[in-house]
């Protein structure tokens, strides 16, 4: 529901701002706007608060939050964490800066270090197994690579089917190094080849100049390598790795050692200097004098006590918030805080998507919680469906529900919706389609004379569509004359509201009208009727225009499109209908009984996971293009408190 917001304007001593604001933060009730613009306030002259120590704050943070990534984690000990949060609130801006350099200081340079020299060695072992892998392969041809005083040797990898590369590379070797180079191939596995290059070290940068030239992966040995057996090598090399794990282990072992000892401190300062550096962005919205500091903001009035409590117990009169008597206009700007239950929720999450309702105007969410529901509902309506539906629905929210923060909220819809799915399944007598009728164990209902077996009540189906879409659209145009006349308490607004309450009116009356005229014609009321209808017409039609001018009334096919689309129940329900039909055809058809119900299994699983989609497409798309448009402007300014998560 609504919440009643009350606009407060906040004063206290300039020299406790700092820890007014972090209170103020703490309780997270607070909706700011700009105060710091200079204005005449009773005859004194606001100046804009400047944070002075803003830009060291987010300096220290960056460098703390980059050391906090440095470290390995640990379990971290949070009544630690709160103690050391506890201790810096109580501390003076200076004393902060002064502790988180201390940590700075201590850590930044030794951490970055170690993460560097970890980085390298990772480096170095990668390349010393690669060699290795590589020497090992090429072993048996040792005997055929030459060793000559002033040679280089280079390895060189390529993919199998690039082989013949190998042959231009050594004619343009050739060329280069005067004859003075040869090649021994080697396969390393399936698909790479190892090709030792052998070549008279003057032609060095020539020759590497061309490998990197023909984009190929070179594999340059380190120089102590080189005039050595290949044997001899391969124990170097390993040597050279397991010293380099070794002293990997050795950092990781001091970085796990500095985490042990620092991490909770360098986690509380970086909790603490966020919130704080969270805060002072908004310094730049206050005002200012000599000795006072003023901001401005919106409270619900539901948190307003409280928040004046908070200030109290800790400044006493020396804080005081003031409730400004807000005019209508003022009003029209306050920012919107719908406070719903959590079963209303998700259908916040789902407006959240659009624009959001200005203050004042009818919080939609309940009429979306009612209508959503019983959309999808009609729509799917089976009973196996619904209850497929509502496990996959805690499945998901299960498993996905704190990784996606979008996962949790849809998931919540759907298990609301399952509900009128299987009720609805009930009275369809819709089990997995015709599939619990052929078994006996329920049948559709009689209501009103009427068996609701969906493929055999087509037309019935249809008249409740479109009935529920008269309804529907006649609710929407009654809500928005309802928020019109709210709105005419502005009364800068008053003649504009007038019009619009007539046009909407007039659409009423419209519909009316062509009922009563369509139900005269097809002679289900008194033919009589078809007069005063035309009268009710002809008086919708002139309101409408005087609403809304001459190309309003163009407005009145549109209204009876929105209605008309509400014939998308009856349909998209009746596809649902028959693809289950189909399922349990094609599962019947098969000779082998369990080839049958997978298959069947199958196609209904489809189809749910269709509906699922579709129904909610279709649902919201009622709402949001035939029905929200009735009586909600949008463009609203939402609730966002200043604080830690705050309470919106």
């Amino acid at each position: 529901m609504l919440q009643r917001m009350v606009k407060v304007q906040v004063i206290g001593p300039i020299k406790d701002l700092d820890s007014i604001v972090d209170t103020l933060y703490q309780a997270g009730t607070i909706h700011l706007e700009d105060a710091s613009r200079s204005h005449d306030q009773g005859g004194i002259i606001l100046q804009k608060v400047v944070a002075k120590e803003a830009d060291a704050i987010a300096a220290s943070l960056s460098k703390i939050e980059g050391i906090a990534l440095l470290l390995p984690k640990q379990p971290p000990d949070i009544n630690r964490q709160k103690k050391i949060i506890q201790t810096l609130g109580k501390e003076g801006q200076e004393s902060v800066l002064g502790r988180a350099q201390v940590v700075i200081d201590e850590l930044e340079a030794t951490t970055r270090n170690l993460i560097t020299r970890k980085t390298d060695l990772e480096f170095t072992i990668a390349n010393l197994s690669r060699y290795q892998t590589v020497i090992e392969k090429i072993l048996p041809i040792e005997g055929q690579i030459p060793v000559l005083e002033g040679f280089e040797i280079t390895i060189i990898l390529i993919q199998g089917e690039f082989e013949g590369i190998l042959e231009v590379i050594k004619e343009k070797l050739t060329l280069i190094t005067k004859n003075q180079c040869e090649l021994i191939s080697a396969p390393i596995d399936e698909e790479n080849i190892a090709t030792v290059v052998v070549f008279n070290r003057k032609y060095s940068a020539e020759v590497h100049s061309l490998l990197y030239s023909q984009n190929v992966n070179e594999l340059r040995l380190p120089p102590e390598y080189l005039n050595r057996p290949l044997n001899e090598i391969l124990v170097l090399n390993e040597e050279r790795r397991v010293a380099a794990m070794k002293e990997v282990q050795e950092i990781e072992k001091e970085l796990m050692e500095l985490s042990r000892s620092w991490q909770d401190e360098v986690a509380a300062l970086a909790r603490f200097l966020k919130d704080r550096h969270e805060e002072i962005k908004v310094f730049n919205k206050f005002g200012q004098t000599d000795y006072t500091f003023v901001m401005l903001g919106w409270i619900p009035k539901k948190f307003l006590a409280s928040t004046k409590q908070a200030l109290y117990e800790l400044y006493g009169n020396s804080v005081v918030i003031n409730e400004l008597q807000a005019t209508p206009e003022m009003m029209d700007e306050a920012p919107t805080f719908y406070d719903n239950p959590a079963i209303l929720k998700p259908f916040e999450y789902l407006l959240s998507v659009i624009s959001h309702p200005k203050y004042r105007e009818i919080d939609p969410t309940p009429i979306f919680a009612v209508f959503f529901p019983l959309f999808f509902g009609l729509i799917v309506g089976d009973i196996a469906y619904g209850f497929i539906i509502l496990g996959l629905a805690l499945v998901l929210k299960k498993m996905f529900g704190e990784r996606f923060d979008w996962i949790r909220p849809l998931m919540n819809l759907m298990i609301i919706a399952s509900f009128p799915t299987i009720i609805f399944g009930f009275i369809f007598g819709e089990f997995f389609g015709d599939f619990g009728e052929h078994m006996g164990w329920l049948h559709p209902l009689e209501i009103m004379g009427v068996t609701w077996h969906r493929l055999d009540a087509l037309i019935p189906m249809l008249v409740l569509s479109i009935a529920i879409g008269v309804f529907h659209i006649i609710f929407g145009l009654c809500l928005g004359i309802i928020n019109q006349w709210t709105k005419m308490r502005c009364t800068k607004y008053v003649c504009e509201c007038r019009k619009h309450i007539c046009e909407k009116a007039g659409m009423i009356i419209v519909i009316f009208s062509i009922l009563i005229l369509l139900g005269a014609t097809i002679q289900i009321v008194p033919e009589i009727l078809m007069y005063p209808g035309l009268v009710m017409l002809t008086i919708a039609l002139a309101l409408i225009i005087y609403g809304g001018g001459v190309i309003a009334s163009i407005e009145v096919i549109s209204i009876i499109s929105n209605v008309l689309s509400y014939a998308r129940i009856m349909a998209i329900g009746t596809a649902s209908v028959i693809l289950a039909l189909i399922a349990n055809q094609v599962g019947g058809m098969m000779e082998v009984a369990v080839v049958g119900v997978i298959v069947a299994a199958l196609i209904h699983l489809m189809n749910v996971l269709l509906k699922m989609f579709v129904a909610s497409l279709h649902s919201f798309r009622l709402h949001i293009v035939e029905f929200a448009p009735k009586f909600s402007e949008g463009g609203g300014k939402v609730y966002s408190p200043f604080g830690k998560g705050g309470r919106g």
